[in-house]
């Protein structure tokens, strides 16, 4: 079992920057859009930190092709995170369950 944890990186496509928060099994459970700066990330990875804990702040959705996905949002209603899709419902409050769990105590470590 590892550690929970906040991935940020730098895209060598578009030169922003990202992070993936893991969860103790090591899958992805919820990705960032893209930041121009380091800071802004960071500033991010705060925000589902401060934001994850709370209910109200889960959109819960369905996809084009019959999965299901949640958004994580701020205290400004912008978008901070996006969860991985889902084939039930019951896995997506399994997902929002574990940024709830994991997000508040993950390490930010920052890879290449």
């Amino acid at each position: 079992m590892r550690n929970p944890k906040f991935e940020v990186f730098q895209s060598s496509k578009n030169s922003q920057y990202y992070f993936h928060l893991r969860s103790v099994n090591g899958e992805i459970i919820l990705a960032s859009e893209g930041y121009t700066s380091k800071q802004g990330c960071l500033n991010g990875v705060q925000s589902v930190k401060e934001n994850s804990p709370f209910d109200e702040q889960y959109n819960r959705l369905p996809s084009k092709d019959d999965q299901f996905y949640f958004t994580l949002k701020a205290q400004n209603g912008e978008i901070i995170g996006v969860s991985e899709m889902y084939t039930t419902v019951a896995a997506r409050e399994n997902g929002i369950d574990a940024v709830k769990r994991d997000a508040p105590i993950a390490e930010v470590v920052e890879v290449a």
